[in-house]
């Protein structure tokens, strides 16, 4: 580029300049006056800590993060990094130490701490939600993940391609989450003879009686996969769509299986044996049920 181009290109810049330099020392007076701050995500202007992490994503957050991390405030209170479905699923299927895991839907990334201290060999990670994503860098960052690969993308699309061979799937609040639920439980008994599950079903009889729940669903229904019937409902998402820390589907409606039609695709998808465990009819947001599903 001739040098009276540059010249022209670096002139047309300065008034940029000047007004990001301007915004920078306005936004440092305020913070320094502890006056409010407008867009308080272009500097932080305290000493690094782990609090300035998670406060990037305030209110935002469902996760409680462990005790020894010593914060002043809690970020959420979900106790996902002290998980006892975690715990369980390494009592039935055996020590975790050196397995490599497939980890669908980290949410924030607290299973993962999990299966990291429990020395996994390695942790595959896969979230399409890009805001979840990010928490679980942090996370990541944060407690120093080495044997965790946190991965942004479309799981679907990922066990469709991939050819590998995982010690255990390990798809803790996602089944729900999908517009083709079978397609999935079958995607994964593709890669693993094990399979941990944690999710929402649909129960007709228990949907009807609670009000709050049961404008979101349509009545039960039929649809056929390779020759089989399962029962369903689609779920709507509605108001929850509206929160910034939404973490659920891609689509504004989701396919909820019965209970028996997950044991009944497992089944037929080869699995043998099945433990059910944190059997919670009566949870806030619809009942639930965890499965370790073994061939």
């Amino acid at each position: 580029m001739p040098v009276s181009n540059i010249i022209k290109s670096i002139i047309k810049r300065i008034p940029t300049i000047k007004n990001f330099i301007a915004e920078r020392d306005e936004l440092r007076l305020k913070i320094a006056q502890n006056s409010p701050v407008e867009n308080p995500d272009v500097y932080i202007l305290t000493e690094p800590s782990n609090q300035n992490i998670l406060d990037m994503f305030k209110g935002e957050w469902s996760s409680q993060q462990p005790n020894n991390l010593k914060l002043a405030t809690q970020p959420g209170t979900a106790k996902l990094f002290e998980d006892n479905r975690v715990t369980w699923a390494e009592q039935i299927f055996g020590n975790f130490s050196n397995w490599n895991i497939l980890e669908l839907g980290p949410l924030e990334g607290g299973h993962s701490y999990m299966f990291n201290s429990k020395n996994a060999n390695k942790v595959t990670s896969i979230e399409a939600n890009t805001r979840a994503f990010l928490k679980c860098l942090c996370i990541k960052e944060i407690f120093k993940l080495n044997r965790v690969e946190f991965m942004l993308g479309d799981f679907i699309s990922f066990l469709e391609n991939d050819n590998s061979k995982y010690d255990m799937v390990f798809a803790s609040g996602v089944l729900y989450h999908m517009e083709d639920p079978i397609r999935l439980l079958k995607l994964m008994s593709r890669v693993s003879d094990r399979l941990f599950i944690w999710t929402h079903y649909y129960d007709q009889g228990i949907i009807n009686n609670r009000t709050e729940l049961k404008h979101k669903f349509s009545p039960v229904s039929l649809f056929e996969h390779d020759g089989v019937s399962y029962e369903y409902s689609t779920q709507s998402y509605k108001k929850e769509l509206d929160w910034v820390g939404f973490c659920g589907g891609p689509k504004p409606v989701s396919k909820w299986l019965t209970r028996d039609s997950i044991i009944k695709a497992l089944r037929q998808f080869g699995f043998t044996e099945l433990k059910i465990n944190f059997d919670r009819p009566d949870h806030l947001n619809g009942p639930t049920f965890a499965i370790c599903a073994s061939k």
